[in-house]
């Protein structure tokens, strides 16, 4: 569907890639001007003014809300845009990016994904959404993932040094060396739960995360469906061997790799937290559903 454009909100976050997003967003911009689109420009102070921010324009009315930055401010975003008719645009601008590259957006030409905005072409998707033990939901875009990802994300967000992505690195190779099998209770739909020993599980509503990793590389964001991809091995040196074919899809021919499809999961692992589109979302357990026809976005032509 192609619709008309003429007034946006655009939401920064200005420590997107490494602090690139305020020069995306204000290359967007100049498109956008020149394209004869009115902008509204918002940065929050942090994520609470953020989506204060935000919450502000939808109720004062705008044809999108575009997003210059990485998955992270994406996933505030759509904790406001769900079940809306207001769609999400994205001038990549961040470390990862896999929504962009789910929805054919480039990255690093910010005119690029401007004028893909402005054509107005959007597509209706499914959403992912968590809901806690406490009855918090949380909606997602890409990859919850819980295990051994999770487990290496909690150890990130506790180091202070190094900086960057090397602290990631850092981080991963310290739970290599504590490599484990993790139980696991997983009820798929409405079936009877399954007891099993994970190195982690990830739940997709998209093929990648973690910066073009098909972790779910079958997942379609339209089929109202989840993809799970589970890895079962404590092996470091499968594990490593592992790493390189996500990229590519591959790993699901793996031995250690098993599949499958639900609308809905309940997921259990005693002291395990779930990520999802890169970033914390809570303690298991969760139960993780496909959400259809949840999100508006804007993207490019198929």
């Amino acid at each position: 569907m192609t619709g008309q454009i003429g007034r946006i909100t655009l939401l920064t976050n200005p420590m997107s890639g490494h602090g690139n997003a305020p020069h995306a967003a204000q290359r967007a911009v100049a498109r956008f001007q020149q394209r004869g689109v009115d902008v509204c420009e918002i940065v929050g102070t942090d994520a609470a003014h953020a989506r204060r921010l935000v919450d502000e324009a939808l109720a004062a009315g705008t044809d999108a809300l575009v997003v210059a930055g990485g998955d992270g401010v994406i996933s505030l975003a759509l904790q406001a845009l769900a079940l809306g008719d207001v769609p999400l645009g994205i001038v990549p601008a961040g470390t990862g990016n896999d929504h962009a590259r789910a929805f054919g957006v480039p990255t690093g030409d910010p005119e690029a994904a401007a004028d893909i905005v402005v054509d107005g072409r959007t597509e209706t998707i499914d959403l992912g959404r968590i809901d806690d033990a406490g009855g918090a939901a949380k909606w997602f875009g890409t990859v919850m993932a819980a295990g051994f990802d999770s487990l290496v994300s909690d150890r990130t967000n506790r180091m202070r040094w190094p900086h960057g992505r090397m602290r990631y690195n850092v981080a991963m190779v310290a739970e290599l060396s504590r490599l484990r099998l993790l139980p696991f209770r997983l009820t798929f739909d409405d079936g009877e739960e399954t007891i099993t020993d994970l190195t982690l599980a990830a739940f997709g509503n998209t093929r990648s995360y973690g910066g073009g990793m098909l972790i779910c590389p079958d997942a379609d964001h339209t089929d109202g469906l989840l993809d799970i991809t589970m890895v079962h091995s404590a092996s470091r040196s499968k594990l490593i061997r592992l790493f390189p074919t996500v990229f590519k899809g591959t790993h699901v021919g793996l031995a250690e790799v098993t599949t499958a499809r639900a609308r809905r999961v309940h997921v259990d692992s005693p002291g395990i937290n779930a990520y999802a589109d890169g970033d914390y979302a809570c303690p298991l357990p969760v139960t993780v559903s496909a959400v259809p026809r949840a999100l508006r976005v804007l993207r490019a032509a198929a």
